[in-house]
């Protein structure tokens, strides 16, 4: 599995402009919106809080990967947002977070949810990796910064 069949260029922000946990979330779901009929977008907003409130998704090192399920979906769909302010996601080193994945899959799976995860992990645990995402000018050289680092590994 690749990230780049879950992700759509569509989803890529390069400016996110929160710098709360919550409005971040929700800024992210905005962006999510714009790639899928989401239907419900308070709902998936109200499921990723609640999947925060079990443990901040801020994984530490600038990353977080906030998650959840909704019946609203076909099959997983992930978007990225890069802040160049940081925000205050309460990550588990206490940083600010920078560069998020937003992941969301149909309620009734859990294997594509969980090999993503451990993709998009796997990906961002290169720190070379990560500032030159966050350098990135256009969301074609996000995807494109992606694809190569993907074929690398496969």
């Amino acid at each position: 599995m690749k990230i780049t069949e879950f992700l759509d260029k569509r989803g890529i922000k390069l400016e996110m402009e929160s710098t709360e946990k919550e409005d971040a979330l929700k800024e992210l779901v905005d962006v999510l919106a714009g790639v899928a009929d989401i239907g419900d977008r308070k709902g998936i907003v109200r499921a990723l809080i609640e999947r925060e409130n079990l443990g901040s998704t801020g994984i530490g090192q600038g990353i977080a990967i906030p998650h959840g399920k909704t019946d609203r979906v076909g099959g997983l769909i992930a978007v990225l947002g890069i802040s160049h302010k940081g925000v205050n996601f309460e990550a588990l080193d206490g940083e600010p977070v920078y560069i998020f994945f937003l992941l969301v899959a149909p309620k009734d799976t859990s294997g594509p949810h969980l090999k993503a995860l451990a993709q998009i992990s796997r990906i961002l645990r290169d720190s070379y990796f990560c500032e030159l995402l966050r350098r990135c000018k256009t969301p074609t050289e996000v995807f494109d910064l992606i694809k190569r680092e993907e074929d690398k590994k496969h």
